[in-house]
């Protein structure tokens, strides 16, 4: 990435945080906006900004913001609030998830029938988490149900990082398949993955932990300053990120269960979780614009060249089947009626987690006809996700409401007087678009 590109990018943050909310009344997202900017001004053919999607600074950032907000979103849940309404989430992290994993792979090797059976693995999972950003109107609707807006917010906190053993281990048996390994057989490979996978959460469990309980400790005994508290926290998830890579460990899993460690380590009498959190979750917001960009710059172009029929009716099946049958069986025997089992399940957009996971296949597999047309159908769904989720996060929450509302009779009822930061004691969604 240039100078010029790095100037190009912050001036368009400071546009988007300008017209934020002039661009959400019109249901146009951060990253709609992000990624059109990408498209038009970074695309290799036409673009006067150059961004090579191969470079080590592009795949640094992609990590890094994924750690930051794979940290920032674990550090959210509270497990003590959490416990008390917890079967949603469960249902579709536990069901849901595995089940999309599945469908998603099993179609991907029926649609494209030169896949290795680890790289139809790989864009199944890949494209298996969700962004609760992309519907942040969704989960900031008071007037929708707090158990809807809770399920679809602990799930778009917690699938990424679940997913990310499975993407990692895919990632490195497609290597050995696709004779790009880097060195040992696919067994070895697979087994390395596991050994990272190990250290990561060993190192994430001790930063985590440790960084919690630190900041508790100096926070009673009055030796932070103000705003220390923050920095403290932002250190945290860096260094478990980064710690775990210099093991040779995984640095997603590591940021993802130091954040989690992180706010089981606070004592929540002495230190406000909430704000100590804000500066990783910033951060990765911002980050996030930046691999947006890059995300229109450098693999949007990848479905346009490799685009056919196939393609298209897995992008589109990914964002329908693939997620709402999943879905709709982990709901089972809740009691949900179909229109409250399909809302759920249409809001389950994909988005930055795919992107990086994307990035990460470029830079293990290389730019081979498989690899590229693999990246194609990852690219293909988020596009699709990040327009069709985006504008219709809105018009489809307030649909759902007025026929909620027309069926329970007049009045706001109890639902519609929470507060819409009442889920996991967070101030604001998972990569919100909010200003």
């Amino acid at each position: 990435m240039t100078e010029a590109t790095f100037a190009v990018l912050a001036l368009l943050v400071l546009a988007w945080a300008v017209t934020s909310d002039l661009l959400a009344r019109a249901n146009i997202t951060g990253p709609l906006v992000f990624t059109i900017a990408g498209f038009v001004l970074g695309n290799p053919d036409w673009g006067p900004l150059q961004v090579h999607v191969e470079a080590p600074s592009v795949h640094v950032l992609a990590e890094l913001t994924l750690a930051m907000l794979l940290f920032s979103d674990a550090s959210r849940v509270n497990l003590s609030t959490l416990r008390r309404d917890i079967n949603l989430p469960v249902r579709l992290l536990g069901i849901g998830l595995p089940l999309s994993v599945i469908v998603g792979s099993l179609l991907a090797a029926w649609l494209f029938d030169d896949f290795t059976w680890a790289l139809a693995g790989f864009v199944g999972a890949t494209l298996a988490p969700t962004d609760a950003a992309l519907s942040a109107q969704v989960v900031n609707d008071e007037r929708i149900p707090m158990r809807l807006r809770r399920a679809l917010n602990v799930e778009s906190g917690l699938n990424d990082g679940i997913v990310t053993p499975i993407v990692t281990f895919t990632l490195a048996v497609a290597a050995g398949q696709l004779g790009v390994a880097h060195e040992g057989d696919t067994s070895t490979k697979g087994g390395g993955a596991l050994l990272e996978l190990a250290v990561g959460l060993g190192v994430g469990l001790l930063i985590g932990l440790g960084s919690g309980k630190l900041l508790t400790y100096g926070s009673r005994h009055d030796w932070i300053s103000t705003g220390a508290g923050r920095l403290g926290t932002f250190a945290a998830a860096l260094s478990s990120f980064a710690l775990a890579v210099a093991f040779s460990g995984n640095g997603f899993i590591a940021a993802f269960v130091a954040g989690i460690a992180f706010r089981a380590g606070l004592d929540e009498d002495v230190v406000d979780a909430d704000t100590v959190i804000e500066l990783p979750e910033l951060v990765g917001e911002i980050l996030a614009f930046a691999v947006w960009f890059l995300f229109g710059a450098a693999l949007v172009p990848f479905f346009v060249h490799n685009f056919d029929l196939p393609l298209l009716a897995y992008a589109v099946l990914s964002l329908t089947v693939v997620r709402i049958v999943p879905v709709a069986l982990a709901l089972l025997g809740k009691g949900l009626d179909s229109r409250t089992v399909i809302f759920v399940g249409w809001f389950g957009p994909r988005g930055l987690a795919s992107v990086v996971f994307a990035l990460l296949a470029i830079e293990e597999l290389g730019e081979s006809a498989l690899v590229e047309r693999a990246v194609a159908a990852v690219a293909l769904t988020v596009l699709l996700s990040v327009v069709l989720h985006g504008i219709s996060a809105g018009p489809l929450g307030r649909r759902y409401v007025r026929l909620e509302q027309a069926e329970d009779g007049p009045g706001p009822g109890p639902r519609a007087r929470r507060s819409p930061h009442q889920h996991l004691g967070a101030t604001v969604p998972r990569r919100s678009d909010q200003p």
